[in-house]
């Protein structure tokens, strides 16, 4: 299994979607792809699944030229690209019959699948029609759909997006078992669910990629080291005097203060003996999503 993009620029006369990205991925793992809207993301998955074709640059999957074979090169990819619809007047499972059919599964193994599939991703009864589904109900019926040929590479655009908590739980689980023996490269705004679930991050502006590397390790480098503590009462910032000088007090408001310090974890056991001085806490944790910092520091600047 491989994603292979080589110098890639797609031009739209005189607006570069993308600007010479390229990668290269070629294990089970998950990928987040990250960017604001009109960054390039979806035009990357549209280019990678042969929906556009590059400017210049080319693009591989599992070794095999996408443009030049296409058919051959999406044989063992599986994608959801912007929120594909399928036949509104289909029953569920007619509708899932159908698109395994296409892919060249024999009707056995799509009953299966469906059947795996409807508890795994707790797809709504299948004798419901398509047009008749809520949007979440339809993106997990679409899953389904990109699942049933046991693709090595999943291709997704924003999977979550407009879902309820519930529904994301369900691809986030689901995305983190299928990493174990897939490639999954997929776009997400919600940093949390790239956080928890992929291997590596992409950020993508303007189209051209800014930084890439290990979730772990890019967040470590853009780490706030802040805590964030609540306590049982208000308190106000004279209340913090007693903290080392090196401590800085980010904000105090109400029973919460965020204090930030150097990273290590001794400073960080210290502010917890001191603020238990100060009154009882009720919660000690890291200040914000660590990605997150690390999207504002990179994207901001840009």
């Amino acid at each position: 299994m491989e994603i292979s993009f080589n110098d890639v620029t797609k031009n739209y006369s005189k607006f570069k979607a993308l600007d010479r990205v390229s990668f290269d991925y070629n294990k089970p793992e998950a990928i987040g792809y990250l960017g604001p809207n009109g960054a390039g993301k979806t035009t990357t998955l549209k280019v990678m699944t042969n929906l556009l074709r590059p400017s210049n640059g080319t693009v591989e999957l599992n070794g095999i030229n996408v443009n030049k074979h296409p058919k051959k090169a999406l044989m063992g990819v599986g994608s959801m690209i912007e929120t594909p619809l399928p036949y509104p007047y289909l029953k569920v499972r007619d509708a899932l019959q159908f698109i395994g059919e296409l892919r060249g599964v024999d009707k056995s193994t799509i009953n299966r699948k469906i059947d795996e599939y409807f508890d795994a991703l707790k797809l709504p009864p299948l004798e419901n029609k398509i047009g008749k589904l809520s949007k979440g109900q339809r993106q997990r019926v679409v899953f389904a759909a990109v699942l049933i040929p046991d693709p090595d590479i999943v291709i997704l655009d924003e999977p979550t997006s407009g879902l309820d908590p519930f529904e994301r739980k369900i691809f986030r689980d689901f995305i983190l078992k299928l990493k174990k023996d897939k490639l999954v490269f997929f776009s997400s705004h919600i940093l949390t669910e790239v956080s928890e679930t992929c291997d590596d991050v992409i950020f993508l502006n303007r189209g051209k990629v800014l930084k890439s590397g290990k979730v772990d390790e890019i967040t470590r480098e853009f780490n706030t080291n802040a805590v964030k503590i609540e306590f049982i009462k208000d308190i106000d910032s004279n209340m913090l005097k007693q903290l080392k000088s090196n401590y800085s007090i980010i904000g105090v408001k109400d029973r919460t203060a965020t204090i930030k310090y150097s990273g290590k974890e001794d400073e960080r056991a210290d502010i917890l003996k001191n603020v238990m001085n100060i009154a009882p806490v009720i919660s000690y944790e890291s200040s914000g999503s660590d990605l997150e910092e690390a999207y504002i520091s990179i994207l901001g600047e840009k």
